[in-house]
């Protein structure tokens, strides 16, 4: 395979090379178009400019001594240059052509696992040509075949590293953030899984990516987040949801109070009690870092089932998730220590469990928040017939 001398598309959008398809037209006397096999009502070819120019910009760069060329290594095998052209190709038809699937998918083919087809996507202008993809689709909402292609859109765009500042900036820019909303809220699950991944890498990627969106769209964005992660308790898609609520609690303070105003601490105790080990642990730390703060803490304690489903991972899950939960615990003592809350961490078994890290022989920071919380707390627990004998002689000894 060569690359194309003179690239032109035919009635259905697909680019040929002229030679090729003019003996494929006149002189085996074919109307179909090779890739699509739909009839082809009218011959005209129409030259692909964009194609042609990208095609003579990537032979300027390899021939060329330029600056990019140290950043951009351009590809040097046949393989590598028939994967190239494939790239640019599906590219350009995916701007020009009505029928942009079959084009969306070769792209994906083209960038996956390969870091060099990423960069000359991104190069090449890529993500602004699905950016218009995207925004004429969701000009009719009602149209799934639009919609699918939208889906294919954010395939591609999870696939990109995104390291570079303009892209960064143009994919935080309100209305694609409206974009991968409207994707989060009705996508399928491959694109709600691919969309979330790509709010991750923005959030991995700009520290203060939270600001740049405006709070509208972070509530928005929020909002949607707890509805996947309400609807796919057991998936990985969970997971991954998880993962990004945590880099919006842990960078921005915006974050953290606009995740209690939407409910995060409900949706997060609510799903604690029966969630895996490493569910568990990240479900502990959003809740951990969502009471760091004093709106968190009393959103907390106003929930029937925050102690009890703190108390019930405390020693079950792992090393990590009993620090966390005594973190929490320590956390909400210390700054909201309600009697409801006191009665209910001895009721629901949070201070039979803080006895058993008592007997512990280390120094730990965890244990020091078990016994500053016994100290505080043990004269109000030690009035109850069930405090445990233990503890009294404990409260006696110190």
């Amino acid at each position: 395979m060569e690359l194309m001398e003179d690239p032109v598309t035919v009635a259905t959008g697909v680019t040929y090379d002229r030679k090729s398809i003019e003996r494929w037209l006149f002189v085996y006397k074919k109307d179909t178009c090779p890739a699509t096999m739909q009839s082809l009502e009218k011959t005209e070819l129409t030259p692909n400019n964009l194609l042609k120019h990208m095609i003579d910009e990537w032979q300027r760069s390899i021939t060329s001594p330029s600056t990019s060329s140290a950043t951009v290594s351009a590809p040097t095998t046949l393989s590598e240059i028939i994967l190239h052209e494939k790239l640019i190709s599906a590219l350009a038809d995916v701007e020009s052509s009505p029928f942009k699937m079959a084009s969306l998918r070769t792209l994906k083919a083209c960038m996956e696992n390969n870091t060099s087809m990423q960069q000359e996507f991104v190069r090449s202008g890529g993500i602004q040509t699905l950016a218009k993809v995207v925004a004429q689709a969701m000009l009719d909402p009602n149209d799934f075949t639009a919609f699918q292609a939208c889906e294919e859109v954010v395939g591609v765009l999870s696939l990109i590293p995104l390291t570079d500042g303009d892209s960064i900036l143009f994919l935080l820019k309100p209305k694609r953030m409206h974009q991968l909303m409207v994707m989060l809220q009705r996508g399928s699950f491959d694109a709600r899984l691919n969309t979330i991944t790509i709010l991750t890498k923005l959030a991995q990627a700009d520290q203060d990516w939270i600001e740049s969106i405006g709070h509208k769209h972070v509530e928005g964005m929020l909002k949607s987040l707890l509805e996947v992660l309400s609807d796919e308790a057991t998936t990985k898609l969970s997971a991954y949801t998880l993962d990004l609520l945590l880099e919006v609690v842990a960078k921005s303070k915006i974050g953290r109070l606009k995740a209690i105003e939407t409910g995060a601490l409900c949706v997060l105790i609510e799903l604690l009690p029966d969630s895996a080990r490493h569910q568990s642990e990240q479900i502990l730390l959003m809740l951990k870092r969502l009471c760091e703060c004093p709106e968190g803490r009393a959103a907390f304690s106003e929930h029937r089932l925050g102690i009890a489903s703190v108390a019930k991972k405390m020693l079950r899950v792992s090393e990590v998730g009993t620090k966390l939960a005594v973190k929490i615990l320590w956390l909400v003592c210390s700054f909201y220590p309600t009697e409801r809350i006191l009665d209910e961490m001895l009721a629901f078994g949070a201070v039979e469990k803080l006895i058993g890290l008592l007997h512990i022989d280390n120094r730990s920071s965890t244990k020091e928040k078990v016994i500053k919380m016994v100290r505080m707390h043990g004269t109000f627990w030690r009035q109850y017939p069930c405090f445990p004998c233990e503890l009294r002689d404990y409260l006696k000894c110190n």
